[in-house]
């Protein structure tokens, strides 16, 4: 499968990641084609499953709270905080508009 720019704009809304560069979209197609190799197995007759562990009893703890209260503690480790939250970096990374991004993939 190809890597195009609108592949690319579409990935790096989702996860958030910045392939601006031309290391970025060779990792991108490596994994694409390493993914690939999942459609030359043959499936056919072969049931979905729910889990690995399927033909294991999975057994359950209780789900007792052993400490709590302790909210002060952990927001001392907070680098910054506003009132009784961690304040964590903006998530989505600037992104240019597609035009401007033409030219990395020219030489894949």
């Amino acid at each position: 499968q190809t890597v195009t720019v609108e592949m690319l704009d579409h990935l790096e809304h989702l996860a958030l990641v910045d392939f601006r560069d031309s290391e970025g979209v060779e990792r991108l197609q490596k994994a694409i084609q390493f993914a690939d190799q999942l459609h030359e197995v043959n499936t056919d007759g072969v049931e979905p499953m729910d889990s690995v562990l399927e033909d294991r009893c999975l057994y359950l703890r209780e789900d007792d709270v052993t400490e709590g209260n302790c909210m002060k503690e952990l927001l001392k480790n907070a680098r910054e905080k506003v009132e009784e939250y961690f304040v964590a970096p903006p998530g989505n990374i600037p992104l240019p508009k597609l035009e401007e991004r033409d030219t990395f993939l020219q030489g894949f």
